[in-house]
Protein backbone atom coordinates (compact mmCIF):
# COMPACT_ATOMS: atom_id res chain seq x y z
CA UNK A 1 0.00 0.00 0.00
CA UNK A 2 1.66 3.02 -0.99
CA UNK A 3 2.06 5.91 1.49
CA UNK A 4 -0.28 9.01 0.64
CA UNK A 5 1.92 12.50 1.58
CA UNK A 6 0.20 16.06 1.83
CA UNK A 7 2.98 18.48 -0.43
CA UNK A 8 4.21 19.96 2.89
CA UNK A 9 4.99 16.65 4.27
CA UNK A 10 7.32 16.09 1.28
CA UNK A 11 8.86 19.42 1.61
CA UNK A 12 9.72 18.28 4.93
CA UNK A 13 11.36 15.04 3.52
CA UNK A 14 13.02 17.15 1.46
CA UNK A 15 14.67 19.34 4.05
CA UNK A 16 15.07 16.01 6.03
CA UNK A 17 16.87 14.84 3.15
CA UNK A 18 19.21 17.85 2.83
CA UNK A 19 19.62 17.75 6.80
CA UNK A 20 21.03 14.06 6.72
CA UNK A 21 23.71 15.22 3.87
CA UNK A 22 25.26 17.98 5.17
CA UNK A 23 24.74 17.35 8.90
CA UNK A 24 24.34 13.22 9.29
CA UNK A 25 21.64 11.16 11.41
CA UNK A 26 22.71 13.16 14.51
CA UNK A 27 21.66 16.45 12.85
CA UNK A 28 18.19 15.92 11.92
CA UNK A 29 16.55 17.50 14.71
CA UNK A 30 13.37 19.09 14.97
CA UNK A 31 15.28 21.85 15.60
CA UNK A 32 17.12 21.93 12.84
CA UNK A 33 14.28 21.04 10.38
CA UNK A 34 12.28 23.63 11.46
CA UNK A 35 14.75 26.18 10.82
CA UNK A 36 15.44 24.86 7.30
CA UNK A 37 11.57 24.52 6.74
CA UNK A 38 11.60 28.40 8.17
CA UNK A 39 9.30 27.89 10.42
CA UNK A 40 8.41 26.83 14.28
CA UNK A 41 8.61 23.66 15.64
CA UNK A 42 5.36 23.52 17.01
CA UNK A 43 4.21 24.39 13.19
CA UNK A 44 6.29 20.90 11.90
CA UNK A 45 4.65 18.90 15.12
CA UNK A 46 1.18 19.42 13.05
CA UNK A 47 3.20 17.15 10.25
CA UNK A 48 5.21 14.97 12.40
CA UNK A 49 5.03 14.13 15.96
CA UNK A 50 8.38 13.42 16.50
CA UNK A 51 11.74 12.80 14.74
CA UNK A 52 11.09 8.96 14.45
CA UNK A 53 7.87 9.47 12.47
CA UNK A 54 10.05 11.60 9.97
CA UNK A 55 12.86 9.13 9.45
CA UNK A 56 9.90 6.28 9.55
CA UNK A 57 8.04 7.80 6.79
CA UNK A 58 11.62 8.56 4.83
CA UNK A 59 12.53 5.18 5.03
CA UNK A 60 8.30 4.41 3.54
CA UNK A 61 8.83 6.46 1.23
CA UNK A 62 12.17 5.08 -0.10
CA UNK A 63 9.91 1.33 0.03
CA UNK A 64 6.82 3.13 -1.80
CA UNK A 65 9.48 4.06 -4.11
CA UNK A 66 11.30 1.15 -4.94
CA UNK A 67 7.93 -0.81 -5.31
CA UNK A 68 7.16 1.14 -7.89
CA UNK A 69 9.89 1.18 -9.71
CA UNK A 70 10.79 -3.14 -9.44
CA UNK A 71 7.16 -3.20 -10.13
CA UNK A 72 7.70 -2.03 -13.71
CA UNK A 73 10.64 -3.39 -14.40
CA UNK A 74 9.44 -6.87 -13.28
CA UNK A 75 6.37 -6.55 -15.54
CA UNK A 76 8.29 -5.91 -18.68
CA UNK A 77 8.84 -8.56 -21.55
CA UNK A 78 12.33 -9.06 -21.05
CA UNK A 79 14.79 -11.57 -20.12
CA UNK A 80 15.88 -12.03 -16.46
CA UNK A 81 19.47 -11.00 -17.47
CA UNK A 82 17.79 -7.67 -18.63
CA UNK A 83 15.24 -7.12 -15.63
CA UNK A 84 18.30 -7.57 -13.06
CA UNK A 85 20.73 -5.04 -14.99
CA UNK A 86 17.77 -2.59 -14.95
CA UNK A 87 16.89 -3.36 -11.34
CA UNK A 88 20.13 -1.72 -10.73
CA UNK A 89 20.43 0.60 -13.15
CA UNK A 90 17.35 1.99 -11.39
CA UNK A 91 18.65 1.66 -7.76
CA UNK A 92 21.93 3.11 -8.63
CA UNK A 93 20.57 6.04 -10.90
CA UNK A 94 17.88 6.77 -8.01
CA UNK A 95 20.61 6.63 -5.07
CA UNK A 96 23.10 8.92 -6.89
CA UNK A 97 19.71 11.34 -7.37
CA UNK A 98 19.27 10.95 -3.41
CA UNK A 99 22.27 9.93 -1.00
CA UNK A 100 20.47 11.04 2.36
CA UNK A 101 18.57 8.02 1.84
CA UNK A 102 21.29 5.45 1.90
CA UNK A 103 22.43 7.42 4.83
CA UNK A 104 19.39 6.61 6.63
CA UNK A 105 19.39 3.15 5.94
CA UNK A 106 23.30 2.32 6.60
CA UNK A 107 23.17 4.78 9.65
CA UNK A 108 24.45 3.17 12.92
CA UNK A 109 22.61 3.11 15.89
CA UNK A 110 18.81 3.37 13.99
CA UNK A 111 17.70 -0.09 15.09
CA UNK A 112 18.92 0.31 18.06
CA UNK A 113 16.79 2.88 19.03
CA UNK A 114 13.33 2.46 17.54
CA UNK A 115 11.26 -0.45 16.73
CA UNK A 116 9.53 1.80 14.39
CA UNK A 117 12.34 2.85 11.97
CA UNK A 118 13.71 -1.18 12.83
CA UNK A 119 9.68 -2.15 11.43
CA UNK A 120 9.95 0.02 8.55
CA UNK A 121 14.20 -0.77 7.39
CA UNK A 122 13.11 -4.47 7.68
CA UNK A 123 9.84 -3.76 5.60
CA UNK A 124 12.25 -2.09 3.07
CA UNK A 125 14.51 -5.28 2.52
CA UNK A 126 11.50 -8.09 2.46
CA UNK A 127 10.15 -5.47 -0.32
CA UNK A 128 13.79 -5.66 -2.13
CA UNK A 129 14.04 -9.71 -1.15
CA UNK A 130 10.33 -10.13 -2.78
CA UNK A 131 11.25 -8.47 -5.98
CA UNK A 132 14.74 -10.12 -6.16
CA UNK A 133 13.58 -13.32 -5.42
CA UNK A 134 10.90 -13.20 -8.40
CA UNK A 135 13.22 -12.04 -10.68
CA UNK A 136 15.76 -14.80 -9.53
CA UNK A 137 13.08 -17.50 -10.15
CA UNK A 138 12.05 -16.49 -13.36
CA UNK A 139 15.94 -16.36 -14.61
CA UNK A 140 15.80 -20.04 -12.96
CA UNK A 141 12.91 -21.24 -14.61
CA UNK A 142 14.16 -20.05 -17.82
CA UNK A 143 17.89 -21.81 -17.17
CA UNK A 144 19.54 -18.57 -17.90
CA UNK A 145 20.73 -18.73 -14.12
CA UNK A 146 22.18 -21.56 -11.44
CA UNK A 147 19.68 -23.99 -10.27
CA UNK A 148 22.10 -25.48 -8.28
CA UNK A 149 22.06 -22.91 -5.70
CA UNK A 150 18.68 -22.17 -3.62
CA UNK A 151 16.75 -19.11 -5.03
CA UNK A 152 16.84 -17.70 -1.34
CA UNK A 153 20.75 -18.05 -1.01
CA UNK A 154 21.05 -16.65 -4.40
CA UNK A 155 18.89 -13.53 -2.91
CA UNK A 156 21.38 -12.66 -0.65
CA UNK A 157 24.05 -12.93 -2.62
CA UNK A 158 22.27 -10.32 -4.59
CA UNK A 159 21.55 -7.84 -1.65
CA UNK A 160 24.72 -8.18 0.27
CA UNK A 161 26.81 -7.42 -2.65
CA UNK A 162 24.46 -4.16 -3.34
CA UNK A 163 24.30 -3.36 0.48
CA UNK A 164 28.18 -3.56 0.65
CA UNK A 165 28.75 -1.63 -2.02
CA UNK A 166 26.44 1.13 -0.70
CA UNK A 167 27.93 1.13 2.38
CA UNK A 168 31.84 1.45 0.63
CA UNK A 169 30.02 4.50 -0.83
CA UNK A 170 29.17 6.20 2.10
CA UNK A 171 32.33 5.87 3.65
CA UNK A 172 34.15 7.33 0.36
CA UNK A 173 31.33 10.47 1.39
CA UNK A 174 29.74 9.81 -1.92
CA UNK A 175 33.05 10.46 -3.73
CA UNK A 176 32.80 7.97 -6.80
CA UNK A 177 30.50 7.70 -9.65
CA UNK A 178 27.74 5.16 -8.14
CA UNK A 179 26.26 4.33 -10.89
CA UNK A 180 29.06 3.35 -13.31
CA UNK A 181 31.26 1.66 -9.98
CA UNK A 182 27.91 -0.18 -8.59
CA UNK A 183 26.98 -1.75 -12.24
CA UNK A 184 30.57 -2.70 -12.64
CA UNK A 185 29.97 -4.45 -9.40
CA UNK A 186 26.62 -6.12 -10.58
CA UNK A 187 27.35 -6.70 -13.91
CA UNK A 188 30.03 -8.89 -12.29
CA UNK A 189 27.61 -10.31 -10.10
CA UNK A 190 25.28 -11.53 -12.66
CA UNK A 191 28.29 -13.51 -14.44
CA UNK A 192 28.21 -15.50 -11.32
CA UNK A 193 24.67 -16.03 -11.39
CA UNK A 194 24.61 -17.33 -14.86
CA UNK A 195 24.08 -20.70 -15.60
Amino acid sequence: MQTTLTDRQVEIIEASGKILMEKGIMGLTTKNLAKEMNFSESALYRHFKDKETIISLLIRFLSDNITTRFEDILQKDITSEEKFIELFQSQFLFFKANPHFIVIVLSDGLLDHSEAIKSEIMKLMHTNALAFKKMIEEGQKAKLFNQEIETEHLVHFVMGSFRLQMLKWKLANFSFDIEKVGMATMTNLLLLLKK
